[in-house]
């Protein structure tokens, strides 16, 4: 199984801030790495390379041991308007002032339908 993941630019890694190793996410998913990088394939996750080794995702994308609710739709969203791993990492961290806050934080707050009714408008 090949997975591809976009190597990140500094502005979006600062956006992100706190980063996971996809081997921590995988432990703390109680997944095998194999599921874990499944997870990305299937636009459940989205993660990226940060200088070399192993691919990484978002720490805030991961609550307990579960993907935040909202976010693997939203992602699927955004694939579907075309945007890359990266750009829909980037999108998800710019704050917007009509949110307020940036899309993540929404979802963390459970405000997920709206996040992804904007991401919908991206794909017009």
């Amino acid at each position: 199984m090949t997975l591809t993941v976009a190597q990140i630019d500094r502005d979006t890694d600062q956006l992100v801030g706190e980063w996971l190793p996809l081997s921590d996410v995988a432990k703390k998913l109680q997944l095998s790495i194999g599921r874990a990088k499944q997870l990305i394939k299937d636009k459940k996750l989205v993660g990226a390379r940060r200088g070399g080794g192993e691919p990484q995702i978002p720490a805030v994308f991961i609550a307990g041991d579960d993907v935040i609710k909202g976010l693997p739709g939203t992602l699927t969203v955004l694939a579907d308007a075309g945007f890359s791993e990266v750009e829909s990492i980037r999108w998800l961290f710019t704050p917007d002032e009509s949110l307020p806050g940036a899309p993540i934080d929404a979802i963390k707050a459970g405000r997920h339908t709206e996040v992804k009714r904007r991401a919908q408008a991206l794909g017009f």
